[in-house]
């Protein structure tokens, strides 16, 4: 295979899930990933999951990545990094604003040691202004984006999404970036100082919703159609967004007064009206009966299931998504992808720590005796 990384050398100090995520997507199209860890202090992932000896937060998104164990805080640690960093051609780091040069490690430092490397950060806030130092995690990040605000009720009150959403998107985000620079690399053959924030993937994912609260506008506009109904068996999510949707939606419930309606404007101006008539008609069917009476009138919509029944629809049989990488491994997603060849594969597990120190070192240049004495400097584990 010939994947579309293939040859790229990342050197991954990232830990925990938006950074891992990047990073084992540049994997899964053959990067060559190095988890650079501290020997004392590893990412805290390995530990959580059911496996707690390979926790499976970890192995989710360690798969085809090598691991090294090393202390940058000791000075022999920060120089084999920039050691490795001459040889590499993507740095990607999620520590706290100015953690890195703090070690020595400036972008200056790192510049100096590989014009050609791309360092890219990913932060809670990004490198400057008045929040670049405070940490942040998924769940912070849901609260201060104003994300949280939205997902709940007047019931609820305020909600964070079920799913770690901003640390996957994240991750997607930065991936996506350090592909645009190695390709710009290849026409003006310098490197990049890309700057990611959470913050920043949190509000693009409410685009609408931001440019119209930009402009004063914060009314949140729910239109009946697409909202989540009982039934007689369970709860339907309706997925009747446009004027036409909707007019084939009023048409099949026998409703030519809502069918009618043929703008956004008078949509949200009956929608109250319009969900009353849905929450009562709704429940005289079962959800699966609802869904092929709608499917057939093109009307999107889905019964609400748990995560384990959707691991069970048949469809996922014909992706790609979950995958394996050995017979003694876990079934994890890979990507969310295909290509048409020499795509996305998972080939290899989650490495432990420190697992490929001494054949990452050797790859430097480092002899037997260099290694073992670092080793019992503890620089390396």
């Amino acid at each position: 295979m010939a994947r579309a990384f293939d040859g790229v050398r990342v050197l991954d100090l990232t830990h925990v899930l938006a950074g891992p995520f990047c990073t084992y997507q540049l994997a899964l199209l053959g990067a060559d990933v190095v988890k650079v860890e501290p020997p004392d202090d590893p990412d805290c992932s390995r530990e959580r999951g059911p496996d707690t000896a390979r926790g499976l937060t970890f192995e989710v998104q360690g798969g085809n990545k090598r691991a090294l164990a090393l202390d940058l805080k000791h000075p022999r640690g920060r120089d084999l990094l920039l050691r490795l960093a001459a040889r590499a051609d993507v740095l990607v780091e999620n520590y706290r604003a100015g953690a890195l040069a703090a070690l020595g490690l400036t972008d200056e430092a790192l510049a100096a040691a590989n014009p050609r490397l791309v360092h890219c950060s990913l932060t809670g806030f990004g490198q400057k202004g008045p929040r670049a130092h405070d940490g942040a995690y998924d769940n912070g990040i849901q609260a201060a984006s104003g994300v949280m605000a939205r997902t709940g009720t007047a019931e609820s009150g305020p909600m964070k999404t079920g799913a770690s959403f901003v640390d996957y998107a994240s991750g997607w985000c930065t991936a996506f970036a350090i592909a645009a620079a190695l390709y710009q690399r290849e026409r003006d053959g310098k490197g990049q100082r890309i700057d990611c924030a959470m913050l920043d993937v949190a509000l693009s994912m409410m685009a609408p919703e931001l440019a119209a609260a930009v402009h004063g506008d914060e009314t949140r506009r729910k239109e009946a159609g697409l909202q989540c109904y009982a039934t007689a068996d369970g709860l339907l999510m309706l997925g009747a967004f446009t004027p036409k949707q909707n007019r084939r939606l009023w048409e099949l419930l026998g409703h030519p007064g809502f069918a009618a309606l043929d703008s956004w404007v008078a949509l949200w101006s009956h929608a109250d009206a319009m969900r009353d008539e849905l929450t009562r008609r709704l429940r005289e069917r079962d959800a699966d009966e609802w869904i092929e009476l709608l499917r057939a009138a093109r009307v999107p919509a889905e019964r609400v299931r748990s995560l384990v029944e959707a691991t069970r629809d048949p469809q996922l049989a014909h992706r790609n998504l979950l995958s394996r990488a050995a017979p003694d491994a876990p079934v994890v997603p890979a990507a969310a992808f295909g290509f048409g060849h020499d795509g996305p594969a998972l080939t290899r597990r989650a490495p432990g720590v420190g697992e490929h120190s001494d054949e990452v070192l050797r790859e430097a240049g480092l002899a037997a005796e260099e290694i073992r004495a670092l080793r019992e400097a503890g620089v390396v584990r």
